[in-house]
């Protein structure tokens, strides 16, 4: 059984700008560019800064990793594009942490 992502400090409140069902297609949307872009048997932590505005993230870069080259920079800035930002606005960082299926 697959363990849920974790979108850790930084994205505090984001699940509250959006309805269940949303936040259960949120959910899958994450899942697929975990999928997509690193092995989800594995964890790591990311740190992005991107641009919030009109309740979407932009032009994201990682500024850490723990498992560089291995897919999850991408798989992160993936799940930034898909994250509901309500109000927020300027530059923030986004910690994204993928827990693996241990």
């Amino acid at each position: 059984m697959k363990r849920p992502l974790f979108l850790v400090a930084g994205i505090v409140g984001a699940f509250s700008f959006v309805g269940q069902a949303s936040a259960g297609n949120l959910q899958s949307q994450i899942q697929d560019c975990l999928t997509k872009h690193a092995n989800t048997s594995q964890s790591a932590a990311i740190m992005l800064e991107c641009t919030a505005a009109d309740g979407k993230l932009s032009a994201c870069k990682v500024v850490e990793s723990n498992a560089p080259k291995k897919g999850f920079e991408a798989a992160a800035i993936c799940v930034a594009q898909v994250l509901p930002m309500g109000g927020k606005t300027g530059t923030i960082r986004v910690p994204v942490r993928f827990p693996g299926e241990g």
